[in-house]
């Protein structure tokens, strides 16, 4: 085992393992997905109810996928995008910091950072990547991720969030 295979398998356990817990705490029950889809709707998300929905999917199959090293830069580019919306529609108000009111954005900002080291380093020679032979090498997974993080961050944004206006 490399460092390299060693330090992608500790990603992979505790960003993944994290993750999933995370997207499967908000739909735990319907009072969870509720209670989330009703923060949705005060930070100026349409369809609220059913950005919860997403949101909790998105985490928790992100996580299951990380976990399993499989598609490994498609599962980190959907939690980069994720959290970067959640920067810009809440926490970024916040400052930086998790324990401000309104929590900060250290947190998301974090999971950003270890999804793009994870997708840069690659999942590692114990994952279901390299068993497939898939985004094992180069700067292409790492590029992949990129791209499908801006742009669905960005249209996330432009489809869905409409702030109240301070008038």
């Amino acid at each position: 085992m490399t460092t390299i295979d060693l330090c992608s398998v500790l990603l992979r356990l505790a960003l993944g393992a994290m993750i999933t817990l995370h997207g499967f705490n908000k739909m735990k029950n319907s009072a969870s997905l509720n209670g989330t889809g009703q923060w949705f709707g005060s930070i100026g998300m349409r369809h609220p109810k059913k950005q919860a929905i997403a949101a909790s999917l998105t985490e928790t199959s992100s996580g299951v996928f990380i976990l399993l090293g499989l598609a490994t830069p498609i599962a980190c580019a959907a939690l980069i995008a994720t959290m970067a919306v959640a920067i810009i529609v809440s926490h970024r108000k916040s400052g930086f910091f998790i324990f401000n009111e309104g929590q900060g954005w250290e947190y998301c900002a974090f999971i950003i950072v270890t999804s793009l080291a994870l997708a840069t380093i690659g999942s590692g020679k114990y994952s279901l990547d390299h068993i497939f032979k898939i985004f094992n090498s180069g700067m292409r997974p790492v590029a992949i991720c990129a791209v499908l993080a801006i742009t669905g961050s960005v249209l996330h944004i432009a489809l869905f969030y409409r702030p109240k206006s301070n008038k």
